[in-house]
């Protein structure tokens, strides 16, 4: 390690899903709040075994329809009974009937615009550089090898002692990442 460098976590490889997915479940019974797995492809039950919970990203769009909504229905309330007003045949200044359609449109719109930022937001993005994408073996990952990363952030985090549980989840290469 270079004593320059700030060390960023311990990486573990796996040969097979089966490997890795155990080894998720036991990092996850460890204690350990920072860390992640990295596969080629999803594996069925990962989310389970790290002990993941529902994503907040359907808050976010729900968030953002509700806005769209409320603006569009306001939009055309402020144009049609406050700002233009043109009366036409005895009939109201507003209607709700005739507000839908913008305000379906801006529901849709805004409720996918929260998704994409709310799903930027809490996966910390865009991050031009992560401590991973130097790392020589880390590249296999798009191909055929999985890895779990414990960060040395973790509160549990103790050099030794992670890397004594990393090698009893069945990992045959451990080491060292710097940031």
């Amino acid at each position: 390690m270079n004593a320059t460098a700030r060390p960023y976590g311990i990486i573990a490889e796996f040969e097979t899903t089966a490997d890795v997915l155990h080894a998720a479940e036991k990092v996850r019974n460890a204690g350990f709040r920072r860390w992640d797995v990295f596969t080629p492809f999803p594996i069925h039950g990962m989310d389970k075994a790290m002990g993941m919970k529902n994503s907040n990203v359907g808050w976010f769009s729900f968030l953002g329809g509700v806005t769209g909504y409320t603006t569009g229905m306001v939009m055309i309330w402020w144009m049609n009974a406050f700002d233009y007003r043109i009366v036409v045949g005895g009939k109201p200044m507003f209607s709700p009937y005739g507000a839908f359609p913008p305000s379906y449109e801006l529901t849709i719109l805004f409720g996918a615009f929260g998704a994409l930022f709310g799903m930027l937001f809490l996966n910390r993005l865009p991050r031009l550089h992560h401590p991973l994408l130097k790392h020589k073996r880390f590249e296999q990952v798009t191909h055929d090898k999985f890895f779990i990363v414990i960060e040395t952030d973790d509160p549990k985090y103790s050099e030794t002692e992670t890397r004594k549980l990393l090698e009893t989840t069945g990992s045959k290469h451990i080491e060292m990442v710097e940031e």
